[in-house]
C-alpha cells in the first residue's frame, strides 16, 4: 500500500487516501500490460503510476495510469482506478475536470463492480463509448496491441 498523498485541483490542495490493496494490484496489472505495449520508439510514453499531471494552472493531478504523446508530453489518455474509501475525487471531481479539457481517453476502472467505462473526447466533453466487464476485453484502437481481459484485470487472491 502506498501512502496519503495530495492534489490541487483550481488552487485547493485535495488530500488523498492511500490506495487499498485491491486496487494497487489493479493498477499494477494496467501498467504492465501497457508498458508491453509502449515500448521506447512509441509515439506515447507511459509515466510511473500517480505521477503528478499538470491539466491547467494551479490543477495538478497524479492519476494511476497516463499516457502521454513523447512530442509533446501531453496526456491523451488516463486511467482511473477507482477506490472503495475515496471513490468520490475519482468518480465526480476527477473526471469532471477531465471532460472540461477535453481529454482524448478516459478510462474510469472499478475494481468493486469488476468494470471499465471507457470515454472519448468530443468537441461537448466526455462520451461514454462502452462499458466493459467479465468476458468483454479492454482494447484500444490508438494501441493496436492492447487486449485486457477483464477477468484477468480484476483477479484477486488474497
Amino acid at each position: 500500500m502506498s501512502d496519503p498523498y495530495e492534489e490541487i485541483v483550481a488552487g485547493e490542495t485535495v488530500l488523498r487516501r492511500p490506495p487499498g490493496l485491491r486496487h494497487e494490484v489493479v493498477c499494477e496489472r494496467l501498467h504492465q500490460v501497457v508498458a508491453q505495449i509502449v515500448g521506447p520508439q512509441s509515439t506515447s510514453r507511459l509515466l510511473p503510476a500517480r505521477t503528478v499531471v499538470q491539466l491547467a494552472p494551479g490543477t495538478l493531478v497524479r492519476p494511476d495510469l497516463t499516457l502521454v504523446t513523447t512530442a509533446t508530453g501531453k496526456p491523451w489518455l488516463i486511467a482511473e482506478v477507482v477506490d472503495n474509501v475515496d471513490h468520490s475525487a475519482d468518480t465526480v471531481m476527477k473526471k469532471s475536470l477531465y471532460e472540461d479539457l477535453r481529454m482524448p481517453r478516459l478510462w474510469m476502472v472499478d475494481p468493486r463492480y469488476g468494470n471499465v467505462e471507457v470515454y472519448h473526447g468530443s468537441q461537448y466533453g466526455l462520451s461514454l463509448r462502452e462499458i466493459l466487464a467479465s468476458r468483454d476485453f479492454l482494447t484500444e484502437k490508438l494501441l493496436p496491441k492492447l487486449r485486457i481481459p477483464m477477468v484477468d484485470l480484476f483477479a484477486f487472491e488474497q
